[in-house]
């Protein structure tokens, strides 16, 4: 069974093109991890520790919001892996501490034989500041994990390095 990663970005569905392509026969299981409201305010430091802590009813819209739009990119996925033949099923994580040791948690859950997720790119500060999921997947993984740029990603970095 392969774990795929999947936010809905750019990068995200170039992992699903390239699990498509490479994880043929296997089954696949598509999981979303969404971060409740106040674990986000919690761990940016936003206004140096004094976050908006809008009213509960807000935030669980909020939290509601997110988890469907989650739900949503999951379910798209499935449907485009079951439209190219793969078998693949769905799930909606809530973060449990990080996003990438949720990852890694179902992936031990599921015994995942590899773990596919896409790369934002980030680089420099912005990777020192805001953490990379993947980056801590694959630092902490024990199983093979592939880390899939989108093409715009993939064209600036071949566009750097010469």
């Amino acid at each position: 069974m392969i774990l795929l990663c999947f936010d809905g970005s750019e990068d995200a569905q170039a992992a699903v093109e390239l699990t498509v392509n490479l994880f043929a026969g296997q089954p696949i299981t598509v999981v979303a991890v969404w971060e409740p409201y106040t674990e986000v305010i919690s761990h940016e430091g936003w206004g140096f520790g004094f976050g908006y802590a809008p009213p509960p009813a807000d935030v669980e819209r909020i939290d509601d919001s997110v988890r469907s739009h989650a739900s949503g990119a999951v379910d798209d996925a499935v449907r485009r892996l079951n439209e190219k033949g793969l078998e693949a099923s769905g799930r909606v994580e809530s973060a449990r501490g990080s996003i990438a040791s949720t990852i890694l948690a179902v992936g031990d859950e599921l015994d995942a034989a590899a773990i596919v997720i896409g790369t934002r790119g980030r680089s420099g500060i912005k990777s020192l500041l805001l953490g990379s999921v993947s980056h801590g997947v694959v630092q902490h993984a024990d199983r093979p994990v592939l880390v899939v740029p989108s093409e715009p990603v993939a064209a600036e970095r071949r566009g750097g390095n010469g």
